[in-house]
């Protein structure tokens, strides 16, 4: 009856932890990719009218339900991300306190903590921050020398050592398929139809507006590697004051070569033309993916980092051919690759041995 009473005690502690710390991570998730400190407002803000949320407005999974989604202050709606990421991290928590012994359970608070930022942040932005990547990578290693039983073992030095094997491991592996992919992916050809407008309109934040008929972009976005170069075959085009007609544009993210005239961006406010074939660099993954692995190796270890890079390419693949079929093609399209890899090394985490257990018997006599 005693152990029932803690057990239940344990748990219900472990749901409020998870769904406090939820409240936090979803800080984390709005402030981190537009380079906004959490310390500094302390206090949550309405995203809308910026003014601060009292504490009894701000309480996990409640106020957002209390108040239906809204700001108090401006009736303003609140995303319903702020209510799932509080219900995710507190069912994970319970779940993790449930399964695992509790200094593991701890180690693996921290881990899941990370994969949830990560991943919201990679569906909404496309890219995980180094605080998440490199934080999560280092926060790994030294959970692995505090608790060695999440790398196999009762010594910290070699836990240590295991967990930075992995790390490693992890970022080598993606290292070495995304400049496989650069090499047979790296460029694509996009024929147009019909003559299609574009425009390249500059910004204030050393970044650009890149329309193509109803396709609009960010001109960095195209640019991950410093010798990556985009081709426009124009039948017009204006760059200011200039004009040209019949010409292929050779960008590279800060210049422009027109009729083997070189011209600096930064020196060109606008570009706007007529296009029939458009020849775009690619990458296979961003960066951010290869140290994403890192950490989850670093928690994980180096099977984690192998299984987590399967079932993720095997999710996100399937995800990729349902959006093709389902949705009319978009070739700027972009899928965040994060979240299935949080896929995989959470499947690891919960079912990894018994998904080893039944692969042996498939194997077996």
């Amino acid at each position: 009856m005693q152990h029932s009473t803690q057990n239940f005690l344990f748990s219900g502690f472990a749901l409020l932890l998870g769904a406090a710390v939820g409240s936090f991570l979803n800080v984390c998730i709005y402030r981190w990719p537009v380079d906004l400190s959490i310390n500094r407002p302390r206090r949550s803000f309405c995203p809308q009218c910026k003014q601060p949320i009292p504490w009894h407005q701000n309480l996990p999974l409640i106020s957002w339900l209390a108040l239906g989604g809204r700001c108090a202050n401006c009736g303003a709606k609140i995303s319903f991300r702020y209510f799932v990421v509080e219900l995710v991290t507190a069912l994970f928590f319970l779940a993790i306190w449930q399964r695992f012994p509790w200094q593991m359970a701890i180690a693996y608070w921290i881990f899941i903590s990370f994969l949830i930022v990560g991943t919201f942040i990679d569906f909404e932005h496309f890219i995980i921050p180094d605080r998440v990547t490199i934080g999560g990578t280092i926060a790994g290693v030294a959970c692995s020398v505090v608790v060695p039983a999440l790398m196999q073992t009762d010594s910290r030095v070699a836990a240590g050592v295991r967990a930075a094997l992995a790390a490693a491991l992890g970022y080598v592996i993606l290292w070495i398929v995304l400049e496989a992919g650069k090499i047979a992916f790296g460029r694509k050809r996009i024929e147009f139809d019909v003559p299609t407008p574009f425009t390249w309109t500059k910004r204030d934040d050393d970044d650009a507006h890149f329309v193509v008929g109803t396709e609009e972009s960010l001109w960095s976005e195209y640019f991950a590697r410093e010798k990556d170069h985009l081709l426009l075959q124009c039948d017009e085009v204006r760059i200011d004051d200039r004009e040209y007609g019949g010409v292929t544009l050779s960008f590279r993210y800060d210049r422009v070569n027109a009729e083997g005239h070189v011209l600096m961006l930064d020196d060109i406010t606008h570009i706007s033309g007529v296009t029939r074939k458009l020849v775009i660099p690619r990458e296979a993954m961003g960066r951010g993916d290869l140290k994403f692995l890192a950490a989850i190796g670093a928690f994980l270890g180096w099977r984690a980092v192998l299984f987590s890079l399967f079932a993720g390419s095997l999710v996100g693949s399937i995800i990729g051919l349902v959006t093709l079929v389902a949705g009319k093609p978009v070739w700027s399209a972009k899928l965040p690759f994060g979240p299935y890899l949080a896929f995989g090394a959470v499947t690891w985490m919960f079912f990894g041995e018994v998904l080893l257990h039944w692969y042996g018997t498939l194997l077996g006599p």
